[in-house]
């Protein structure tokens, strides 16, 4: 990690240290404190720093929204646990496994007051323009949230459809926050929209990478059990280009596996990463995802600034889509 990296890193880690979040009641706050301590790389207010610092802006001045966005996205982790009945988040128990579900559901709403709290510490000048971005945001990952649900219970999903649904519930946030960093630094609006163009092909690429991970990662270095897309029947990329591809047998075993005809989550697990490998699309998710990093480089490109600014966040970018895990 480069030292401009670390150092706005180190800078927002301290920020959200320095937010009182255990207060009375404890059984409400504990959670929250639980949450945003459990690990995570701070990557979506980093990029906001990033952001901001391309364009000669003052972190100073983006550090709040920037955290703001960062607890708003653990807020979206802590309900989706429930809704997936994911037990682990990060390596760790999920927060309604550790409490129970009505616990996360009401923590989750008081993280969400606290994300705009600390977004409305914008500056003035700008405050109306990031608070519209963001409730814009919002209302997006919802939507997506939600075509992610619609799709558990569909036969087939169209490519298209999916990367729009990844869209809105993965990359909208990521480019969000890049976006507001350059705001807040004076951008002109083709500059910072290029940039939300950039963080939603990063994203998109990310979630690529993060379907991919769910079957063919190390579950000790992921932080959760793997297959859990499988089990839980949803749409990946890799589910949608197996459906495309498979022959007839392989067809009958991706359509006993997803109509739960097999019970036992070990088998399903392996018998459609059985056919995911036979169709090659351990490789092909692999150059998808670099299909989209390459748009995404390009849009960086368009901007209209010297190399060595654009240089930490590339190597953020490289960092995401290239974890060997």
């Amino acid at each position: 990690m480069s030292s401009k990296l670390k150092e706005f890193t180190e800078r927002i880690n301290q920020y959200i240290d320095e937010i009182e979040l255990v207060r009375q009641p404890e059984e409400l706050y504990l959670p929250v404190q639980y949450c945003l301590s459990n690990g995570g790389k701070r990557v979506r207010p980093l990029m906001a720093l990033l952001g901001c610092d391309m364009f000669d802006g003052n972190i100073e001045e983006v550090i709040g929204p920037a955290a703001g966005m960062e607890i708003f996205h653990n807020f979206t982790l802590m309900h989706d646990d429930i809704m997936d009945e994911a037990p682990l988040r990060r390596g760790k128990p999920s927060v309604y496994k550790k409490w129970n579900s009505n616990t996360a559901i009401l923590s989750g709403d008081v993280m969400f007051a606290m994300a705009i709290e600390h977004i409305a510490k914008s500056p003035s000048s700008h405050l109306k323009t990031i608070l519209d971005l963001f409730n814009k945001t919002v209302i997006e990952v919802c939507e997506g949230q939600q075509y992610d649900m619609n799709f558990e219970t569909l036969d087939k999903v169209s490519e298209e459809a999916y990367i729009n649904m990844i869209r809105l519930k993965t990359a909208v946030l990521p480019a969000a926050c890049l976006k507001a960093g350059a705001i807040i630094a004076g951008a002109s609006e083709k500059e910072s929209s290029l940039l939300y163009e950039f963080g939603e092909n990063v994203g998109i690429a990310f979630q690529i990478m993060d379907d991919w991970l769910d079957i063919f990662g190390d579950e000790e270095t992921f932080g959760k059990k793997t297959g859990g897309d499988i089990v839980a029947n949803k749409k990946t990329w890799l589910y949608i280009k197996a459906f495309e591809m498979a022959n007839e047998n392989q067809l009958r075993d991706l359509r006993n596996a997803f109509t739960n005809r097999i019970f036992n989550p070990e088998e399903k697990i392996s018998m459609v990463k059985n056919v995911y490998l036979q169709l090659g699309l351990e490789k092909s998710a692999i150059e998808k995802m670099e299909e989209y990093n390459k748009k995404a480089i390009k849009l960086l490109d368009e901007i209209k600034l010297p190399d060595k600014k654009k240089k930490p966040l590339r190597e953020l970018s490289h960092n995401l889509l290239h974890r060997k895990i």
